[in-house]
């Protein structure tokens, strides 16, 4: 019985933590803001507890309700204030600006000079001179402005227009026909027959992966 239960509340402490991932939105999987670090490993403690709590289930389950409400309480203010966002989520820090280090900027952010070179090197900048601006977010990624003669060239920068691209859109996957992206785009499965025969396919079953873009060319990708 008390096996039986057990699986219960692990089906229910599942259940809850996918509601409030839910409700939190998918920065929960992304980048987190200090508060929303801090109450995603509370609210995962909180839901292990649950899914062995065979007592009094409604405690933890109360503790949940609780943290994904003032998740969602303070979401809603910092969107619909833009002064409480300085004091919940903070604020972005100048850390280098034209081949200036601003020490106490560094102190604030609680970022040291190695950090501070690390985060360059894994964006690619292994020269300080090649940065113009350095801003430290809120989030704890770097932002770079290179100097202009640091950055890589643009096509306006060599006079050149091309066509600008699109989204592809994946029409098989797993050798399996994805008719609605297919009606989608204005196409149908006589179409795509034709242009598997076309490649070499018999059927979309030798076929791990099928994209075709706005201009209805179709790229197929065999799997190994």
């Amino acid at each position: 019985m008390d096996f039986l239960r057990l699986i219960l509340m692990s089906v229910l402490s599942a259940a809850a933590m996918f509601a409030i991932a839910k409700v939190s939105g998918h920065k929960q999987v992304a980048q987190l803001d200090f508060f929303d670090y801090i109450s995603g490993i509370t609210i995962g403690s909180i839901a292990a507890e649950l899914a062995t709590e065979l007592e009094d289930p409604w405690k933890p389950l109360t503790a949940l309700a609780v943290y994904a409400g003032i998740a969602a309480v303070l979401r809603a203010v910092t969107t619909k204030c833009q002064k409480s966002r300085k004091y919940i989520n903070g604020t972005p820090t100048v850390i280098l600006d034209n081949s200036k280090l601003y020490r106490e900027n560094m102190k604030k952010a609680k970022l040291d000079l190695s950090e501070f070179m690390l985060m360059c090197r894994q964006a690619g900048y292994f020269n300080l001179c090649d940065i113009q601006t350095a801003v430290y977010e809120y989030d704890g990624r770097l932002s770079i402005l290179p100097v202009s003669t640091a950055r890589p060239a643009t096509p306006s920068d060599l006079n050149l227009s091309p066509t600008q691209e699109t989204l592809f859109t994946e029409v098989i996957m797993d050798g399996r026909i994805l008719d609605e992206n297919l009606k989608r785009m204005g196409l149908n499965i006589r179409w795509l027959q034709k242009r598997l025969k076309e490649q070499g396919y018999q059927s979309a079953d030798e076929v791990f992966l099928g994209i075709c873009g706005k201009d209805h060319a179709l790229t197929l990708f065999r799997g190994e």
